[in-house]
């Protein structure tokens, strides 16, 4: 067909024109047939039903508006088998009543799917436009109402579950298998049944029962026995929701669990005599305090308990340590001891405490407080490296002295005044290098780095301008060696080994002259011409105090060695050429050595046993004024070469202590003072307590700045017109330009 001129016609279904006769009985009839097949469903007589004729009926029914009919008799149907079935299960005896209950269960669930396939129209079109519920739905509330909550059912079916999950608590078997079907169905039913009629009295139920278990607990256990008993009933919940419960039911029950044996103990349980927290850091009870650790934390306030406790436990030994006489006696014992205690609860909160970082965090805290209450932890952190690197470190491998070193470093890290470390550090370096006594230079330069990466170039400059000039010394003695060689000789006369150091960059020593022997003085001349003739504008100036000897020496009945002696030793000794007994004035006035260095030098050759080239009268410790002194002819060593060492105090004296924190007080002042100006110029005016505060922070890698201190820079840098008072406002200052 074509052409627009087509009317469009409209298609329309229209109704029978002779009306359809419905027999007035139709309903009840048909209504019979199926009530008929609900009950031999229930029954278990669904084979000889034919579905699809059922079907029909239903459809029908619904389709001639006698759905209300089809509903309400279903209601009554389904009802009165229940009622039925609620019998049965009441008289079912002890172990059977869940069996019995399950059996219907699984019974009437095949029975509404049945149903359901029948009724299928009516669930699609009858029951959506009349809001009812549908018939899968009916069946689960029914079973509710007619069933689970009878009143005869009720009370019987929740103290059985109870029961059992209480036997099961206790040890005893139980059928999870069945558990777990009558759980499902109370899930079936809907959430609210779920938790009402068991979750709610379930939890109530456990919070008792382990109340009064952890309550039986704490009385006779310790410590852990009590934790392994939480973990394991904690372990044995999780599981139980696993198997038969709600997986939601998970967080609520271990919650019960612990509240009621965890958090309402744990002051206690932490604290318990000889087996809480401390006894477990001091036994290193490693399992212990990870089970302790995975415990609390799940209470609130758990982990802070915990770490409380440790800081306060730290704090106290470590205070202990710093000011024990004892450990004070000997500084690289001392140092051993921090490093031991660190490691050891290091250990702990890596093994134990999840390397937790709050943990670290505090055990840092604890050891920052604790190392800087002693004054001479900088002094005696340097004499520890000093041992490390002298003689402690020979035939270890590289990577244990880099893990020697770290662990200095940690220490260092904790240090408020790394300068004192740096002045003590620079001391004994210039030591071991001069006298040639450090076990490996790598080592030496390795240390640098860490602390040049810690604390910046200007820190270790003059710590590496030391290494410079041991290396330009070796080159310049070997000009010298070349200038001089046919004057020098190989003969029996001295040798020279000199190390020119710049004053800048080494500790800074009075220089104290001494007389050297007549046949060394002519040599040190040699040297100094031919050095300030390679350099001009230069100042040469002996430090006798930092130098060694070699003296071939040859005793009494033909003896001879070999002995490494020091300069003012040196000194001392070849007085012996032209005399055989001296007493002490005449050695201090022959050689000049000052009066308390004499002593020391004295002291190691006459009363230190085994090394005792000189004898003295009378036989004493001390050295007298009137003390004299002779070659030990019997001296004997089973070595050849054989070094005299100076008695020296390891740990300074109070005097020389007093001197040295007063270098170190004068060190600071021009930092301080170059922060304060630093800081002026680019805020151009503050007040006084900001400027402390600034400077405090800006220095703090180095020293902890003393609030006086800085007060008084601030006059000094008024007076030289850096900075000025503001006229209204005293404690505000300006920068000038």
């Amino acid at each position: 067909m074509s052409g627009s001129n087509q009317k469009k016609r409209n298609f329309q279904i229209e109704a029978f024109k002779h009306k359809v006769v419905v027999d007035p009985k139709y309903a009840d009839k048909t209504w019979k047939i199926l009530e008929h097949a609900i009950h031999e469903i229930y029954n278990h007589n669904a084979s000889g039903l034919s579905f699809e004729e059922l079907y029909r009926n239903a459809y029908n029914m619904v389709l001639h508006k006698f759905g209300e009919k089809l509903y309400s008799g279903l209601v009554s149907t389904i009802t009165f088998h229940l009622q039925q079935i609620s019998k049965f299960i009441e008289s079912a005896q002890g172990d059977l009543f869940l069996e019995e209950l399950n059996r219907q269960w699984a019974d009437h669930n095949k029975a509404m799917q049945m149903i359901r396939d029948i009724l299928m129209y009516m669930d699609r079109t009858f029951v959506p436009s009349t809001h009812k519920t549908p018939v899968h739905e009916l069946g689960l509330n029914l079973w509710r109402d007619n069933i689970i909550r009878s009143s005869k059912i009720q009370p019987r079916f929740l103290s059985t579950l109870l029961e059992l999950i209480l036997k099961e608590r206790d040890g005893e078997v139980i059928n999870r298998g069945l558990m777990r079907n009558i759980i499902k169905m109370l899930m079936d039913l809907g959430p609210s049944v779920y938790q009402e009629d068991f979750e709610k009295p379930f939890l109530e139920v456990s919070a008792d029962f382990y109340r009064a278990e952890s309550q039986r607990f704490i009385e006779c256990c310790d410590c852990g026995d009590y934790l392994k008993k939480s973990e394991k009933r904690l372990n044995e919940e999780i599981e139980r929701v696993s198997h038969y419960l709600d997986p939601k039911t998970e967080a609520k029950i271990t919650n019960v669990v612990e509240k009621e044996m965890i958090e309402n103990h744990m002051p206690r349980l932490v604290h318990m005599e000889n087996s809480g927290l401390v006894n477990m850091l001091l036994d290193d009870k490693y399992e212990d305090l990870r089970r302790m650790y995975n415990l609390l934390r799940r209470v609130p306030n758990g982990l802070a308990t915990i770490r409380d406790v440790m800081t306060c436990h730290i704090r106290e030994i470590g205070k202990q340590l710093v000011t024990d006489p004892e450990k004070l006696k000997d500084p690289v014992e001392f140092v051993q001891c921090l490093l031991n205690e660190k490691d050891k609860y290091n250990n702990i909160i890596i093994l134990a405490f999840n390397n937790d970082k709050t943990f670290q965090n505090a055990l840092n805290s604890s050891f920052e407080f604790f190392i800087n209450l002693n004054p001479r932890s900088p002094e005696f952190i340097s004499l520890f490296v000093d041992e490390k690197l002298r003689k402690g470190l020979k035939g270890v491998s590289e990577e244990d002295v880099e893990i020697i070193l770290d662990k200095v470093m940690m220490l260092f890290r904790y240090l408020q005044e790394k300068d004192v470390f740096e002045k003590y550090y620079k001391q004994h370096l210039a030591k071991r290098l001069l006298s040639g006594k450090t076990v490996t230079d790598d080592a030496e330069r390795s240390l640098i780095v860490k602390l040049k990466t810690e604390c910046g170039y200007q820190f270790t400059s003059k710590l590496e301008g030391m290494f410079t000039d041991m290396k330009t010394s070796q080159d310049t003695m070997q000009g010298f060696h070349t200038a001089y060689g046919a004057e020098l000789g190989d003969g029996p006369g001295p040798s020279l080994v000199v190390q020119v150091l710049t004053t800048g960059s080494w500790p800074t020593q009075p220089s104290v002259t001494c007389n050297l022997p007549a046949e060394l003085s002519a040599l040190c001349e040699k040297f100094r011409s031919y050095y300030l003739g390679t350099h001009t504008g230069r100042r040469l100036s002996w430090q006798t105090n930092m130098g060694t000897a070699d003296l071939k020496v040859a005793f009494g009945k033909g003896q001879k060695h070999e002995l490494n002696v020091s300069t003012y030793q040196m000194c001392v000794l070849m007085l012996f050429n032209n005399a055989d007994r001296l007493i002490y004035k005449e050695i201090e006035q022959a050689t000049g050595i000052p009066s308390p260095d004499l002593k020391r030098c004295l002291q190691s050759l006459a009363c230190v046993k085994g090394k005792n080239i000189l004898r003295k009268e009378p036989m004493s410790k001390d050295i007298g004024e009137d003390d004299a002194f002779f070659v030990n002819d019997k001296f004997t060593s089973k070595f050849y070469k054989v070094k005299i060492g100076t008695v020296v105090a390891q740990k300074e004296s109070e005097p020389e202590k007093q001197e040295t924190r007063q270098k170190v007080e004068e060190d600071r002042k021009p930092q301080i003072e170059a922060a304060i100006v630093r800081i002026m110029k680019s805020r151009k005016v503050l007040d006084h307590n900001n400027i402390i505060a600034e400077v405090t922070k800006q220095l703090q890698s180095r020293f902890l700045a003393n609030p006086g201190e800085i007060k008084k820079r601030i006059e000094s840098l008024i007076e030289r017109d850096f900075l000025e008072r503001d006229d209204t406002d005293r404690r505000l200052y300006r920068y000038l330009a």
